[in-house]
């Protein structure tokens, strides 16, 4: 069969983390989205997504197909049903579709001649930017299960101080000495050739990814995730880092969400609270508005390819989009759009000619390149966010 993961309705309240990226690809736990369907159905995955991205991200459409909402997270009762799915079923939870059988010779999809299947159980669904960090600990235990079943950990070295041993997996290559690992609250979870330095204190549920390092005497509350290629230190809490992106010095990151080829100078910090404690709103692409979250505690969310100074001060709820280069003292506002560069005394326009360039040295050192392909999205993001700088 063939599998094919969509966006669905919630890609535009998941910007800016859809500008750059299919909902698919969103990480949330230890795996992307795309990651854990792909594990369940030992299967892999096309997308449907806009139109901008879909050279990177192609559908592979055939005969039969089963189209997945990317925006649900896999659990094994809900694979078993996707599995098993039909000619003119669906699967539906309330009244979002989850999944749904298709043939290439069907021109249009009328849910009206579906047989509608109805899943019960509790699913995690990501369709808020605040999503991501909030279920994380729900996520990083699910990914904890689904990675650790028949598999043995590497030994934890004796120097470690350890709490939860049970609740700790360390992969081939890791290195970690000296530090401590508390997993009574989650588990832990080491991927291969990261690094764990001397000194630093470690709370799950947390996972660190690939080839990642945590610094020296670094602070680190679950549930945290860092991706592939990330270097963390300082204090961190209750935040996922994609991949490829850099918080490698002091300062607080609290209740966040940073994309891949993120870097935060030292001594950045960012508020998670309110002085007066009131629900915190974020910026909302989809209604060029603040929206309710329903969350006391929310921090930054920055797209890809960002960056900031040192002593940078975000506030609290801060939205900073993609290729955004942010200095000087004082708070920027709270909504920083993309290509914007500047702080809080004002910004100018970051060209994609400029940022090209930071973007292929960046890269370049972890032996990667910015491709054509890359770069007509890119270009596509400065257009069509152009509205927001003029603001």
């Amino acid at each position: 069969m063939n599998y094919i993961l969509f966006d669905g309705p919630s890609r535009n309240n998941l910007l800016p983390f859809t500008f750059t990226r299919p909902v698919a690809d969103i990480r949330i736990g230890i795996l992307t989205i795309r990651e854990k369907w792909e594990t369940f159905l030992d299967s892999t995955t096309t997308t449907v997504t806009e139109d901008y991205l879909s050279d990177k991200y192609p559908m592979v459409e055939m005969d039969e197909n089963i189209m997945i909402n990317a925006s649900f997270l896999p659990n094994f009762e809900l694979v078993e049903m996707v599995k098993d799915l039909q000619e003119n079923q669906a699967i539906f939870k309330d009244e979002d579709v989850i999944a749904f059988y298709t043939k290439d010779t069907q021109d249009d999809i009328n849910f009206e001649n579906y047989e509608a299947l109805e899943f019960h159980d509790e699913l995690i669904k990501v369709e808020n930017t605040w999503d991501i960090f909030s279920k994380n600990g729900e996520a990083i235990q699910e990914d904890f299960n689904l990675l650790t079943k028949g598999r043995r950990s590497q030994p934890i070295p004796s120097s470690c101080n350890i709490i939860a041993a049970e609740n700790i997996f360390i992969e081939e290559g890791a290195k970690l000495e000296f530090v401590t690992l508390n997993a009574s609250s989650g588990p832990i979870y080491i991927s291969k050739d990261a690094e764990i330095m001397e000194g630093s204190l470690i709370r799950g549920p947390f996972s660190l990814g690939q080839s990642s390092t945590v610094k020296m005497g670094a602070k680190i509350y679950g549930p945290t995730t860092v991706g592939p290629s990330s270097t963390v230190g300082g204090e961190v809490k209750n935040s996922v880092i994609f991949g490829y992106s850099n918080k490698g010095h002091e300062g607080y990151l609290g209740n966040s969400v940073l994309g891949e080829w993120c870097n935060l100078g030292a001594d950045t910090n960012n508020s998670n609270l309110k002085n007066n404690y009131a629900e915190v709103r974020l910026w909302n692409y989809e209604t060029e508005g603040f929206a309710r979250t329903g969350l006391q505690f929310c921090g930054l969310m920055m797209g890809d390819h960002s960056k900031c100074g040192i002593n940078t001060m975000f506030n609290t709820g801060t939205v900073v989009g993609v290729s955004a280069n942010i200095f000087g003292s004082g708070f920027p506002r709270n909504f920083v759009p993309s290509y914007s560069w500047g702080g809080s005394a004002g910004f100018t326009t970051y060209t994609t000619k400029k940022a090209f360039e930071v973007m292929e040295v960046v890269m370049s050192r972890r032996n990667l390149s910015l491709t054509e392909q890359d770069k007509a999205i890119f270009e596509h993001i400065f257009e069509e966010t152009a509205k927001y700088r003029r603001q």
